[in-house]
């Protein structure tokens, strides 16, 4: 049991429960000061997607339900920003929509991957992919006139759907890397 209480596991833990925070703050959505809270929620859990990796990396601490969790947490954090902008047309649905398909088909590629016995880290492409998506996600929650930023929310949607380029690249890069899994004759 001590090995699944790490730090890392707390951290990705503690992203899992920030996100219905982050949804309740996104129905209520009302003035400025909610919007500053789902931001600055937002933030944090995003942080933790970086510290919880850092840490069991550097400190030898990497579990297995830590290699399943953390990036099951990343795409519910991600999802949930992407579902609850849409209503407050600052996203549009198509987008999202193609941006959580592609999160299920890689788990989905990832999962039949390890049956095969075979690990299949995040890519280069998958990392600059998730670094668009959290600071595009960021520029449409913060507020708008809090800071003199022009076009925030424009900002925000060019990084998404740079998030989203990548997200179909980074796809098609796991598809063709895994593409001898898909093959395989299952042994009998």
């Amino acid at each position: 049991m001590k090995y699944l209480l790490t730090l890392p596991n707390i951290l990705t833990g503690f992203r899992f429960a920030l996100i219905p925070v982050l949804m309740v703050l996104f129905m209520i959505h009302q003035g400025t000061g909610v919007e500053m809270a789902a931001f600055l929620v937002f933030v944090l859990a995003a942080l933790t997607d970086f510290a919880d990796g850092y840490l069991a990396r550097r400190y030898k601490a990497e579990t297995v339900l830590g290699k399943l969790m953390d990036p099951l947490a990343d795409k519910a954090l991600v999802t949930t920003a992407l579902i609850m902008l849409i209503p407050l047309g600052k996203i549009p649905a198509a987008v999202s929509l193609v941006i959580i398909c592609r999160e299920i088909i890689v788990t989905g590629f990832r999962g039949l991957a390890a049956t095969s016995g075979k690990v299949v880290a995040a890519g280069m492409l998958g990392k600059i992919k998730s670094n668009l998506q959290y600071f595009g996600l960021g520029f449409l929650i913060f507020p708008l006139g809090v800071l003199p930023v022009p076009y925030q929310h424009e900002i925000g949607r060019i990084l998404i759907y740079g998030s989203l380029v990548m997200a179909v690249w980074s796809a098609i890069d796991y598809f063709y890397k895994l593409r001898a899994v898909f093959v395989e004759t299952p042994a009998r």
